[in-house]
């Protein structure tokens, strides 16, 4: 429990807003001594708060971008290497323990020295370099309490030191996909394991069967374990996960595009890409420029990893979308009666690895944990009164499987052939996009495929050996495209295994909705002469399909019930914007088929597995049940008087479809004081508009997440390239650059991305000098 006086801060909360309201921050000016350097190093501020850093070297350009992500986000990158390292009891108190306990639990236990040893000596140099970076600007602070963000003061604690070894060792404890399985599994159990499709039809089409030797009738969720272990105690509202996995199984995605110089109005190539993450808590990108001898690189980096992971390089631009590769499985143990510390293998008895791992805590005696990994990883749930127990087997816990070093990696690289050795230091799975100065562009998916001895992936499986992996494919296993014929290449998270894709070397069953991508293929296909501008449209662009398909099932004859929303409907152009009152009448309609059509065909004992319904399914459902859509066409005419008011004429997408942002810890009330929440705003969009900014949990209409980042790349005349980042560049209210983006992402209004010396040099609102310590680095 936080100690209390941390909720009685009231007054100082209110000082320290009353300090942000005085006045805003901005970048020191000057020259500042700092360890870590081997050369001085530049940081010049632009009007939109993007640092360009100018150094000797690539390590310290690296340095660099670790200060200016520690000035800029140092409460946010903090408190997430803290988590991930199982030290917050340390810091709140004891009710944070068990968390600790679960993020010891996927620590990589092998030899982290041999892990280190894998990378490249320049990227781990610059690696090394960031992690320096990061403790410059944390020993700042830690000299001057008066820099330190307004979350330490308030909640009393410090940041931690950061080591590069953790880097390696933390290999993050997220659910996965391991509750798809247990649903499919129970679903069997009852007999109805046709209705997963509703929920998540499988891309490609596939046959489910259940594996051979699993009991589905003693699946539950039980087996799930630790993973259910629920939010930080911080409050009722204080989410548990990164920004990067507030997503669920219909939302997950993003888009990217690259058009080739024969179809631009310039003749040079366009990359375009908008990476689709939670919206509502800390902004889930933090834009650098880092410049050195033989490295020129711009873009959105994820706070807390090195590198730049959506941008360009003086060479190319890069972007990505998620791929799908089913990299999680959930084996069941047979534990040994006589002893609960061994489990059935192989055919006989194999011990668990155990660890014991003492967890400091805040006010307390310090506890100590057992952890339990299995030959296939991390046992989450174990159970001797039933003999059970179960194991996550990931691709993150495999030896190379932490992602810490690939964007450094993808950085430094000088063209195609040379990202080819990156892109083996990068396990997660990815649509890499490409385009380069000398007007090539491709595609490569990236990422480690599981080798399993048997099965799909798709249930848990046995642990009894059958079902083990053998190891794991990279890249080279995997589609990619290059210099396409038709001058254009787009993802946005469909199916796009090429034709004819060997049937054993499926990754992933999982692919979304094709609705983005078709729409992006429509326009592209459409423009011979593609501009910059075209790509900005298309990214903002909120023509539903669903939409399109649901106004051909409007009844010819609706009930008087009916009528009103009909007529309105009618005339409607399937546009989600924020101020059509078609639109917010539309995903109110929807809303309310959606649950008619569940309760039709869901039997009451699968109702808790199969509470959504894929668009698609619901579509084709839809179409012969007329009454059902009458009828839902009448309730939400209704419900929209309530929510709207009486006048139609009046109504708006965006009055409901609303962007709020808040400090993921504002449920303590003097944090919630010092970080007033950025709001007031409503939006267009839907989840499978290409402006994807979909609906958060429960039963509102706020924006739960969406295309944050924003960038459309002109491919060799790298100053007339734009982007955005949501809210904007800092976490500190005081800053100018706290919210100065929430308005302009808004109406869809981009920023330069300013590149050349000249361009960023005229654009400079703040310099400053970083110096190496006297005595040594």
């Amino acid at each position: 429990m936080l100690d209390r006086r941390l909720f009685l801060l009231g007054s100082a909360a209110t000082a320290l807003v009353s300090v942000a309201c005085r006045g805003q921050t901005a970048p020191a000016s000057g020259s500042v001594q700092v360890e870590g350097l081997s050369a001085p190093i530049e940081i010049i501020d632009d009007r939109w708060g993007v640092p360009h850093i100018r150094a000797q070297t690539k390590a310290d350009a690296f340095f660099g971008q670790g200060y200016v992500v520690a000035r800029d986000r140092l409460f946010q990158i903090d408190l997430g290497h803290r988590r991930e390292l199982g030290r917050m009891a340390e810091a709140f108190g004891p009710d944070f323990a068990k968390h600790d306990a679960v993020a010891r639990l996927f620590h990589y236990r092998g030899d982290l020295n041999a892990e280190l040893a894998r990378v490249p000596d320049e990227v781990r140099a610059c690696v090394a370099g960031y992690v320096a970076g990061i403790n410059a600007r944390i020993a700042e602070v830690e000299k001057d309490p008066a820099l330190l963000p307004l979350e330490y003061r308030i909640l009393g604690v410090m940041p931690l030191r950061w080591d590069i070894r953790d880097l390696v060792r933390a290999r993050g404890s997220a659910i996965g996909n391991a509750d798809d399985e247990i649903r499919r599994a129970k679903l069997a159990s009852l007999g109805l394991l046709e209705l997963d499709a509703v929920v998540a039809p499988l891309r490609p089409a596939w046959k489910l069967e259940v594996p051979a030797g699993l009991d589905v009738s003693k699946v539950s969720d039980t087996d799930l374990g630790v993973l259910q272990i629920g939010r930080l105690p911080f409050g009722p509202d204080t989410p548990t996960r990164d920004p990067d996995e507030q997503l669920d199984r219909s939302q997950a995605g993003s888009n990217a595009w690259t058009v080739a110089g024969s179809r631009t109005a310039t003749g040079r190539p366009i990359l375009a890409n908008d990476p689709h993450l939670g919206i509502g808590g800390f902004g889930p990108r933090h834009v650098a420029h880092l410049t050195a001898p033989g490295l020129d690189v711009i873009g959105g980096g994820a706070p807390g990893l090195a590198g730049i992971m959506q941008g360009h390089t003086d060479r190319f631009a890069f972007g990505r979308t998620n791929f799908h590769i089913d990299q999680q499985d959930l084996f069941v143990l047979e534990l040994d009666p006589n002893d609960p510390e061994r489990y059935r293998h192989n055919g006989g008895w194999k011990r668990f690895a155990r660890f014991e791992d003492r967890i400091a805590v805040k006010g307390g005696p310090a506890e100590t944990v057992v952890l339990r990994h299995a030959e296939q990883g991390p046992v989450v749930m174990h159970d001797p009164a039933r003999g059970r127990a179960t194991v996550i087997g990931s691709i993150g816990m495999q030896a190379g499987g932490s992602g810490s070093f690939a964007m450094v990696a993808i950085n430094l690289s000088r063209d195609w052939n040379s990202l080819k050795e990156a892109f083996k230091l990068h396990p997660s799975p990815t649509n890499f996009h490409y385009a380069d100065v000398d007007g090539n562009h491709g595609w490569q998916v990236i990422g480690f495929v599981p080798q399993r001895k048997k099965g799909d992936g798709l249930m848990p499986v046995p642990g009894d050996g059958r079902y083990d992996w053998t190891g794991y494919r990279d890249f080279r296993a995997l589609p990619s495209e290059y210099n396409p014929a038709k001058g254009w290449f787009a993802s946005a998270n469909q199916n796009n295994l090429p034709a004819g894709w060997p049937r054993d070397r499926i990754p992933a069953f999982s692919f979304r909705d094709p609705y983005r991508y078709e729409r992006v293929a429509d326009v592209l296909a459409s423009q011979p002469r593609h501009s910059v501008a075209d790509s900005v449209a298309l990214q903002f662009d909120t023509l539903s399909t669903p939409a399109k398909q649901f106004l051909a099932l409007l009844p010819k004859q609706p009930s008087a019930g009916a009528a009103a929303a009909v007529r309105l409907l009618a005339g409607w152009d399937a546009r989600l914007d924020k101020e059509s009152g078609a639109a917010a009448l539309y995903e109110i309609v929807w809303r309310n088929l959606s649950e008619r059509m569940l309760a039709a065909i869901v039997p009451e004992r699968a109702s808790d597995l199969v509470d959504e319904i894929a668009p698609s399914e619901l579509l084709r459902r839809a179409a012969s049940r007329p009454a059902m859509v009458d009828a839902a066409l009448a309730s939400g005419w209704s419900e929209a008087q309530r929510l709207l008011g009486p006048d139609p004429a009046k109504w708006r997408w965006g009055k409901l479809h609303q962007v709020r942002i808040a400090h993921p810890l504002s449920s303590i009330p003097a944090i919630a004081a010092a970080f007033p929440a950025i709001e007031g705003e409503g939006s267009g969009g839907d989840s499978y508009t290409v402006m994807a900014r979909w609906l958060g949990g429960g039963p509102g209409w706020r924006t739960g997440g969406g295309a944050s980042y924003v960038q459309v790349i002109d491919v060799g005349d790298w100053d007339k390239s734009v982007m955005l980042n949501l809210p904007g560049q800092s976490n500190d209210p005081r800053s100018r650059h706290y919210k100065d983006q929430y308005a302009p992402w808004i109406r869809g209004e981009m920023q330069p991305m300013t590149f050349s010396r000249a361009a960023v040099d005229s654009a400079a609102a703040a310099r400053a000098t970083l110096m190496p310590k006297a005595g040594g680095q």
